[in-house]
């Protein structure tokens, strides 16, 4: 009989002190399930009684089977990278695997242990998410609190707080999360940053925002008033943070918890909790739920917000130092010997397009994601804030010699542009950013603004200060989605037509320190022939300054050089166009190099992949 039932996978992670109330919320969903369907109970766990697991066990019926999965084998390796506090354990974070630990499901449900169904929980289970990764409902403790809605939108990175779910309660759509490679990208981004506030949701929705299905509210319904949802339709109650019916009398819909409670063997161990609960703890949830909101608080000020109006100086010096901890921009010269010697083995194999420092797995941009043209009231504030705080970002750089730009030359080559443009610029640092934004600042233009075009995962992984920048500072990001690079081409098309200019990495790989130009891709040329605007070539060149860097070696002193411009011929088609623009680039840059350093441009490449065959 049981080959016709529908399975429904559930899953939960728990450790010893939530059994009581795993058992509670397992008799819910016993009192609400159907004989049509099969359930299969799944509880991840790290450290729970052999005795806790039998009584648990007890509750299983011919259509519901338990099963507890020990992953200590499993969490062992990244154990000391999973960040918890205060109501939080390891065992939050189990959720975040089982795409890769049940290749067999395509399908699964994930529930926190502190939830009473009232409905069948086959009826979540069919709800159909499409090719979404994640059903869950928006956050509703987010939404009641002003601090936790702007920290989500600044800090997570959410579009906005109502698209922000609360993870206690999720459709997983295991199939399309494996295609996306969900948990490489969560390896990656444990690597680079900590969410503090809300731990795994955070992560969740930072990696899956755009690709979520939003559940009613009805399936999530935490103890706060909501008037316009009547008792009778709330289908399952989340008793999230500290509203423990176990821990306090007089909470909300603590009727329903109740009301399964007495029919579990665990009743008494849980009166007992709530009779012992003392006063001294429910000071220290109070004490809890302060600290949050003030970490909130602290995030949320930490990434570009000057309401508080500290010193610009302490400002700034407090962003350097996260940007030097928080990111692997700069590492130590062991890392930074073995990447030169990556680049000199690239460099022989003719690899140019190939970045030595490997790009991590991308967060996919999606539409609407990308706020190109500043158009909502939101992007205009936060790029105000943004490029504020980047100018002094990059004042503070200057003052400390951390960016050393001895000699502009050219810049009446800029100067002299009436239209839009498109400026290309070599890629060796990170910040060389800085040096054409020094270079533009320099210029008689008031009004223009200068773009920077931004990969995709610059936009979408980066966390913290840099990633703020990197989202608000008149960026635009690529995208390997089609229809936001479509969003992108418009964008571009209007910016140029405004007279405004845009700064474009044609050799697409980042090589540090490296000081040859590199082969030269189409996008920009193309970009500027078809809108009949020039192309500025600069080229940076570099010597060692007396200063030592954090990462062992000299820092550069940067000159930056402006040619002039190269403009479309109008008896060229476009892709006669691109074709000489482009060479006219390399050749521009060619020339400079062989000024700059007094030598001939060779390449160790093999002559048939030479670079130098783009302009034979």
């Amino acid at each position: 009989m049981e080959k016709n039932k529908t399975t429904i996978p559930i899953f939960f992670a728990v450790d010893d002190g939530y059994i009581p109330f795993l058992a509670v919320t397992i008799q819910s969903i016993i009192e609400n399930s159907s004989d049509n369907n099969l359930y299969e109970i799944k509880v991840l766990y790290t450290n729970i009684s052999k005795d806790y697991i039998k009584r648990i066990k007890k509750l299983e019926k011919n259509n519901l089977k338990i099963e507890f999965v020990d992953l200590n084998y499993y969490i062992d390796s990244i154990k000391d990278k999973l960040y918890t506090r205060d109501y939080y354990s390891k065992a939050t974070y189990f959720r975040l695997f089982l795409p890769t630990l049940y290749p067999q499901y395509d399908k699964a449900l994930y529930l926190d242990a502190d939830i009473v169904l009232n409905a069948d929980v086959a009826e979540l289970y069919n709800i159909d998410i499409k090719n979404n990764l994640l059903g869950a409902a928006p956050d509703e403790i987010v939404g009641f609190t002003p601090i936790f809605r702007e920290y989500v939108e600044k800090v997570v990175g959410v579009s906005s707080y109502k698209h922000y779910f609360n993870a206690g309660v999720l459709i997983m759509n295991l199939k399309e999360l494996r295609n996306f490679n969900f948990q490489e990208k969560f390896l990656y981004l444990l690597e680079k940053m900590t969410f503090s506030v809300a731990q795994d949701q955070d992560y969740l929705n930072r990696i899956c925002k755009g690709r979520v299905h939003l559940l009613d509210v009805t399936w999530d319904k935490m103890p706060v008033v909501r008037k316009s949802i009547p008792n009778s339709d709330i289908k399952l109650v989340h008793y999230n943070f500290a509203h423990k019916p176990w821990h306090y009398e007089s909470i909300m819909y603590e009727e329903y918890f109740w009301k399964y409670a007495e029919k579990t063997d665990f009743i008494d161990e849980i009166r007992k909790v709530q009779l012992e609960y003392s006063d001294e703890q429910k000071k220290d949830d109070d004490k809890k739920s302060k600290n949050l909101l003030e970490l909130a608080q602290f995030e949320t000020d930490c990434v570009g917000d000057d309401r508080k109006k500290p010193s610009r100086l302490k400002k700034i010096n407090n962003y350097l130092s996260s940007f030097r901890k928080s990111n692997d921009l700069i590492r130590q010269s062991e890392d930074r010997l073995a990447i030169l010697e990556e680049i000199s083995r690239l460099e022989k194999e003719g690899k140019f397009d190939i970045d030595p420092e490997k790009d991590p797995p991308t967060i996919p941009l999606m539409p609407g994601e990308a706020d190109y043209l500043k158009e909502k009231m939101t992007s205009k504030v936060n790029t105000t804030i943004a490029n504020t705080i980047g100018y002094g970002f990059l004042l503070e750089l200057l003052r400390r010699n951390q960016l050393i730009i001895k000699e502009i030359y050219g810049i009446e080559n800029l100067n002299s542009i009436e239209t839009g443009a498109i400026l290309t610029c070599n890629h060796f640092n990170p910040m060389d950013v800085f040096a054409v934004e020094t270079a533009f600042m320099s210029t008689k233009f008031k009004r223009k603004k200068l773009y920077k075009v931004i990969r995709e995962g610059n936009y979408t992984n980066f966390p913290g200060f840099y990633g703020y920048l990197f989202r608000n500072s008149n960026t635009l990001p690529l995208s390997s989605n089609v229809n936001t690079m479509m969003e992108f081409v418009k964008a571009v098309n209007t910016i140029l037509n405004d007279n405004d200019f845009i700064l474009i990495y044609p050799e697409k790989s980042l090589w540090w320190n490296y000081q040859k130009p590199k082969p030269l891709k189409n996008g920009a040329y193309k970009i500027a022939s078809k809108n009949n605007v020039p192309v500025v070539p600069i080229f940076i060149t570099m010597k060692n300054s007396d200063r030592i860097g954090s990462d062992g070696f000299p820092i550069k002193e940067y000159y930056i050089h402006i040619e002039k411009p190269i403009y479309p011929n109008k008896d060229l088609s476009v892709k006669e166009n691109t074709e000489m623009m482009k060479k006219k680039n390399f050749i521009c840059w060619k020339k400079i190099y062989e000024k700059f350093y007094n030598k001939p441009l060779e390449y160790t490449t093999v002559e048939e992949l030479s670079p130098l065959k783009e302009i034979e």
